[in-house]
């Protein structure tokens, strides 16, 4: 992993550098994706298939064949080893509780002239989550997904996750099972995103399309956004960890590694002010990353996209953590508590020593899906209000009327726009 130094007088290029990633804006991988768009909206179910075949050496002859039954998932789920299927009911069961807490209800006051104002908030009819299926299985997905969307009382959901060669993964199924999803199809890419937000013979549109995937699903989403809601668009996985005080450095590497494996794009991050504990976790990273099953793939992360970086203090370490704007961040300190006021952006803030993220990807109970990409400066973990709309709600009373129609009427001729001002006065009075 790289060395940076805050001292260094081209430490800002350097950081630039680093953090500078884009996935979405290839030409020529914009332009694939959209011919994929306009050839599943154009020929349906069979550029589905035709693609699925292609790009996943799935064996099914017919569409059909792609989508699985309840009885499937069902069979899934109780085939489970014991140990297995008490963790996943443990990770629902605390993913359900969390975001049970999210839920919002509508509300309405009455002002002082008698109008009843406030908003009425209603689950989304269906909505799409993807699950990928590339290089890694993500049980953990489904439920984070489609819990909250059950919690929020949507009434349709609708899972693709590719199948590659066909081979179907039984935790990802089971995980569907136990979350309640109502249709499960086995494909992926542009093409299962097309599918989603335009329908097919087979498939009804979505209002909205959750979860991550490679970069194909990102520029599709990216695509379809207007057609349908996207939660976000996902960019690699990514971690910082500072730490400072007594740190095992283990643990520490083992939490940067944890990153790296996900994908070669992944990002590691490790943010000190103490050179000696740097040094230490440089070298427990070169001495457990060759035990890793997943070695090649966290190696080249770490080696193209990670970096060690020291700071002068806690001030630029805060700076350099809302610079970032990291998905996940761990503050490995003797009182978390005392720095979090001055976290303004991040995805997930782990607290303290005893909390490594790998426990947030799984079983903690808040959302895995995060915004990466520096974009939790502005954006939020997927929740349950990403599976409600509001509407607002309007009552006037005849006395309110009267008052309100009268600003209406002044502000609308202020606008020019005649048909505003007429249709408030005429509530003034009765008038015509």
């Amino acid at each position: 992993m790289r060395r940076l130094s805050s001292v260094d007088v081209n430490f800002d290029e350097q950081l630039n550098s680093l953090l500078a990633f884009e996935t979405v804006n290839d030409a020529a991988l914009i332009h694939t994706v959209d011919q994929i768009i306009h050839d599943v909206r154009t020929h349906g179910n069979a550029h589905v298939l035709k693609l699925t075949q292609q790009f996943d050496q799935h064996p099914a002859q017919t569409f059909a064949e792609l989508e699985l039954t309840q009885a499937a998932l069902k069979a899934a789920f109780e085939g489970l080893d014991p140990t297995v299927r008490t963790a996943l009911e443990l990770a629902a069961a605390r993913i359900r509780s969390f975001h049970t807490a999210q839920k919002q209800d509508g509300w309405q006051y009455t002002d002082e002239l008698g109008n009843v104002l406030g908003q009425k908030v209603t689950p989304l009819d269906r909505v799409g989550i993807y699950v990928p299926g590339g290089k890694a299985s993500y049980p953990s997905s489904v439920l984070m997904n489609a819990i909250p969307a059950q919690v929020a009382g949507v009434t349709e959901i609708i899972m693709v996750v590719p199948a590659p060669k066909g081979d179907l993964n039984e935790l990802v199924l089971a995980a569907a099972y136990l979350s309640g999803v109502h249709r499960v199809l086995t494909i992926g890419g542009a093409q299962a995103v097309a599918a989603l937000a335009y329908g097919t013979e087979t498939i009804p549109k979505v209002d909205k399309i959750t979860g991550p995937g490679n970069r194909y699903v990102a520029v599709a989403k990216r695509a379809v956004f207007g057609q349908v809601g996207i939660d976000m668009i996902a960019g690699p996985s990514e971690i910082l960890v500072y730490a400072e005080g007594q740190n095992n450095p283990d643990w520490l590497a083992m939490d940067l590694l944890s990153q790296a494996e996900h994908d070669e794009i992944a990002q590691s991050i490790f943010v000190t002010t103490d050179a000696s504990l740097l040094e230490q976790v440089a070298a427990s990273v070169e001495k457990l990353l060759p035990t890793l099953p997943r070695v090649e793939i966290a190696r080249t992360s770490t080696n193209d996209r990670g970096a060690l970086i020291l700071v002068k203090d806690r001030t630029e370490a805060l700076a350099l953590i809302n610079r970032v704007a990291p998905e996940h961040l761990e503050l490995c300190v003797d009182d978390p508590d005392s720095l979090l006021p001055e976290i303004r952006h991040a995805g997930a803030i782990f607290m303290g020593r005893h909390t490594p993220e790998a426990i947030g990807d799984y079983c903690a109970g808040p959302n895995h899906v995060l915004p990466t990409s520096g974009t939790a400066r502005f954006s939020s973990p997927l929740g349950v209000y990403d599976f409600q709309k509001r509407s607002s709600i309007i009552h006037c009373s005849p006395t309110g009327s009267q008052s309100l129609a009268q600003a209406a009427d002044i502000l609308a001729q202020q606008e020019g726009l005649d048909a505003h001002a007429r249709s408030a006065r005429y509530r003034v009075g009765g008038q015509s």
